[in-house]
């Protein structure tokens, strides 16, 4: 029998396991550690873990005997049906008040199901995002826990220790809120990841091909805006991978194969969008870009068939970078306040008390998505905790305003060169859209009520009031019993 020494257990020595299990172990905590492959444990003590005061478990009994109470053993595997299986293996063995900590990327409304399912049985359940890659795991990752408040005690001062800190020393984590509100917040989180990234993809291809510029001046150009206003982790990296040679000496950006890869989050936070009625549009429009990326061979079948515009010449070399420069500044601005409205709606809908300037405090640092930013939109709900959009906020407006003829400029400038940028298109359409007064919805209203007796509301009558009107003069007196946009 083990002693009951050990201040938590973790499951699954992936890249992310083992990585937080070292940063664990930096701070001072003793942690026991087990995988379903066990020689995998043996192989990370000898290793990885050589020298540290990790302990290594040869069953689910043995770890949960290790741990002190009440027990924490946090999941660090594959998202699905392996989370509700390792749980059904631990349950057995736990008491009430332990806790079980999901840290994969787990869809919000398992995490949900989770917490209630493991309220009933007596045991605490935290579904928690965890950002940051391999090296924010391992030196201070960005931590977004939600599901059953009674369990954030016992876990706050590891997952805060751990975590990346802000420049005053503020840990990039906090409690986000009730069931699945973690998980969706992480989700949210991966889709304005999905769509900072290709927001950057379309800069690239927008400088490649418009002003011929090769890997090493991008680079040059993007670490030049890493100084600036688009300070952020993948503004760096990027600037990085362009300077990356091959063994041959040849950029390696270019030896790439064209097709992106993607594991669900994105589609999840579209989905999620569509389902609450929120124009999440730029996130939308980021997955399908991968999507066209995978039809690789149609597209090289395409490009034999079908022509684009003869090319202008670029004009100024340094106003077209700026011109791209603010059309990304401004479009990762709408992306950020679309994830917000999201954000809101979902917590709204579903019941949660989301701290949303806390949340981009802890986006400040460790994540993916992490930029200069993020600190301007936690100033902005401190400012105003009912702030219903992002853009009304001045610091967003003020730069929108004032970069918005760069942003047009850069969008024309990649109509008239043939460059598909979907993000930066969608961006301008969402902040024209949502800044007219007057959309032309009132003729599609018009048209849902010919046709099928939708309804409409009137200018000149109260909200609520609806109306159907006989077009043809050969129609029925009903009109339909629901009125869905």
């Amino acid at each position: 029998m083990p002693t009951a020494n050990c201040d938590i257990g973790l499951i699954g020595l992936a890249v992310m396991g083992q990585n937080l299990v070292l940063n664990m172990n930096d701070h001072g905590y003793k942690v026991a550690v087990f995988n379903r492959t066990v020689s995998k444990v043996d192989e990370f003590l000898n290793n990885e873990a050589k020298g540290t005061q990790v302990v290594g478990t040869h069953s689910i009994p043995e770890l949960v005997d290790s741990l002190k109470t009440p027990r924490r053993v946090m999941l660090m595997v594959k998202a699905g049906p392996t989370v509700d299986e390792q749980i059904e293996q631990i349950v057995p063995h736990l008491a009430k008040g332990d806790i079980i900590i999901d840290g994969g990327n787990s869809l919000y409304t398992d995490s949900d199901r989770r917490t209630k399912d493991l309220a009933a049985k007596g045991i605490l359940f935290i579904g928690t995002g965890v950002s940051g890659g391999e090296e924010g795991a391992r030196f201070g990752p960005s931590i977004m826990p939600g599901g059953n408040p009674d369990a954030w005690p016992h876990v706050k001062e590891i997952f805060q220790s751990i975590a990346a800190k802000v420049e005053d020393g503020t840990p990039c984590c906090d409690w986000v809120g009730e069931g699945g509100a973690g998980h969706y917040v992480k989700m949210v989180h991966n889709g304005i990841e999905y769509g900072d990234m290709q927001l950057i993809c379309e800069a690239y291809h927008l400088l490649k091909e418009g002003l011929k510029l090769g890997p090493d001046e991008l680079g040059d150009v993007f670490a030049e805006w890493n100084k600036g206003e688009l300070d952020s982790f993948l503004i760096e990296i990027t600037a990085q991978i362009f300077k990356k040679k091959d063994d041959d000496g040849q950029p390696l950006i270019d030896k790439i194969l064209d097709t992106a890869g993607q594991k669900g989050t994105g589609k999840w936070t579209g989905i999620s969008a569509l389902d609450l009625g929120v124009p999440v549009t730029l996130i939308g429009e980021a997955v399908f870009a991968r999507c066209l990326s995978a039809l690789k061979e149609e597209r090289v079948e395409a490009s034999k068939v079908l022509t684009g515009p003869p090319p202008p010449p670029p004009g100024n070399q340094d106003a077209f970078i700026e011109d791209v420069r603010r059309a990304l500044y401004c479009s990762k601005l709408i992306s950020y306040a679309q994830g917000y409205m999201l954000l809101q709606a979902a917590a709204k809908d579903l019941g949660w008390h989301l701290n949303l300037g806390g949340i981009a405090l802890m986006w400040r640092g460790g994540c993916i998505i992490r930029s200069a930013f993020l600190g301007d939109i936690k100033k902005a709900f401190d400012k105003n905790p009912t702030l219903s959009n992002l853009l009304l906020d001045d610091f967003f407006s003020t730069h929108l305003n004032e970069y918005q003829g760069g942003w047009r400029s850069g969008a024309i400038k990649a109509i008239e060169f043939g460059v598909p940028t979907p993000a930066f298109s969608t961006a301008l359409a969402f902040y024209d859209g949502y800044r007219c007064e007057r959309l032309p919805a009132n003729l599609l209203q018009a048209q849902r009520d010919f046709f099928g007796a939708h309804t409409y509301e009137r200018v000149d009558k109260p909200r609520g009031q609806f109306f159907h009107t006989n077009w043809t003069g050969r129609g029925g007196r009903v009109s339909s019993g629901s009125y869905n946009a």
